[in-house]
């Protein structure tokens, strides 16, 4: 038990509220006792936030992996952990000979999360222990001498040659080349008596993830969004168990889990992660689809908005999903017509089996002279997807960068026309924005490179 679970625990039994038992325990302590207390990450940290417990010989685990919801408080857990290994237990130079590699899916990602966030590395040190961010050198470097590294997940090579007695690595599940970038820093962790690595990560399924879940030397924990609330906005927390609970997207997002693909489901995860890229290349048609709602309250389906591209290469980029909840016709028309203006779209294509020229109409009251393709479905939901769905299983159709929401939603779609019991609005949009660039011929002349 953590300490701070210990402390309330004692509160409760004593009859006095938290608040009474700390004015009576620290009403002698000075300000630099206090601050230390403060700062002590074991006195405050939930169970699951603290590392696993070693043997004697020290060497009881290798890799701490800590599965958990957006703003669980997996950074911080990680921070606290590079930390501990910085600086040591106590102070001077106990963590000297530390040399730890940090690992983000990109610098950019490392720097303003792992370091520079507001649960990063330099926040959660007290003054006199503070590292020194190097800019030009990427390294934070320790009073006491340690040292830690940034290095980017898109470029495995740069593991190559670095020895380290320790690692952090945040959001494998983001990473493209994650099982590559593991492996080239495994063979780097090769310092003092037992080089340890801790991941943090939203989990999805994954090789690499599934290969640490299986290894006899990996401790894993969990945390959901819900456990960390006392440090997150309560709107926010309320908003997410409103749309989310219950979801398969939910689960993977608030609740930590690892979400295999469903049964039955019409795509398959490692189709999607198998073609995924960061850039797009020269496009010569791009659109912008909407399956718009029957209504517009808080509880109604989602109106989907997917935009996607066909290159010269002949395969379909699905560029950004821009999908709204709950709002009114007017709202979503404007959306999908910024999209249309963002991505320099050739046209909206508009499902009209709900509103009829409705969608239109209300489209053209935002920019009246908008190119809009209308499109009635004839056969289900499930038929119409199935030509798109083997579009994937050939590697001809990639994803620009992540869409969590509308993969979720792919990867729950069921033979009722269903995504995890809801209207699969994601879904719809997608397929219409690729029906209409396969059937198609690209005629514009000019590029457009994303």
């Amino acid at each position: 038990m953590s300490l701070r679970n210990a402390f309330f625990a004692c509160a409760g039994q004593s009859g006095l509220t938290a608040e009474g038992l700390a004015e009576g325990i620290f009403a002698d302590w000075g300000a630099e006792r206090l601050e230390r207390l403060l700062c002590d990450w074991e006195v405050w940290a939930r169970d699951d936030q603290l590392p696993p417990e070693t043997g004697l010989s020290g060497d009881a685990w290798r890799t701490w992996l800590i599965l958990g919801g957006r703003g669980a408080g997996k950074t911080r857990a990680g921070a606290e952990w590079v930390r501990k290994q910085a600086v040591g237990s106590g102070h001077g130079t106990a963590g000297r000979a530390a040399r730890i590699a940090l690992v983000g899916e990109t610098i950019h990602d490392v720097r303003s999360v792992m370091v520079d966030g507001v649960s990063g590395l330099l926040a959660i040190h007290r003054d006199d222990e503070r590292p020194k961010f190097e800019v030009s050198r990427q390294r934070l470097v320790w009073p006491n001498g340690a040292i830690a590294q940034l290095f980017s997940a898109e470029n495995p090579d740069g593991l190559r040659g670095p020895q380290f007695t320790a690692a952090w690595c945040d959001e494998i599940a983001k990473w493209r080349l994650a099982d590559e970038v593991w492996d080239m820093l495994q063979f780097g962790l090769r310092l003092g008596s037992c080089p340890r690595v801790v991941v943090t990560t939203t989990p999805r399924p994954m090789t690499l993830l599934k290969r640490l879940l299986e290894d006899a030397m990996t401790v894993v924990t969990g945390a959901r969004t819900i456990d960390n609330s006392a440090n997150l906005a309560g709107s926010f927390v309320e908003e997410m168990a409103r749309r989310y609970e219950g979801t398969l997207l939910g689960r993977q997002e608030l609740d930590g889990d690892l979400i295999e693909d469903a049964s039955g489901a019409l795509w398959r995860r490692d189709w999607i992660e198998a073609a995924r890229v960061r850039h797009a290349p020269a496009l010569r048609r791009i659109v912008v689809a909407v399956d718009p709602p029957v209504t517009s309250h808080k509880t109604s389906d989602a109106c989907g908005i997917v935009v996607a591209g066909r290159g010269d290469d002949g395969l379909v980029y699905v560029l950004a999903d821009r999908t709204l909840q709950g709002r009114a016709p007017l709202e979503w028309a404007r959306a999908a017509v910024a999209a249309f203006d963002e991505f320099e779209a050739d046209r909206i294509v508009a499902e009209i089996n709900q509103g009829g020229d409705l969608v239109a109409t209300v489209v053209r009251q935002v920019r009246p002279h908008v190119p809009i393709a209308t499109v009635r479905a004839t056969r289900g939901k499930w038929t119409r997807a199935e030509p798109v769905a083997a579009l994937y299983a050939e590697g001809r159709l990639v994803h620009v960068g992540a869409h969590g929401e509308l993969e979720a939603q792919m990867l729950s779609f069921g033979v009722d026309g269903r995504a995890g019991g809801r209207s699969p609005d994601r879904v719809d949009a997608l397929v219409w924005a690729v029906t209409e660039l396969m059937s198609h011929t690209p005629q514009r002349p000019s590029l457009r490179r994303l």
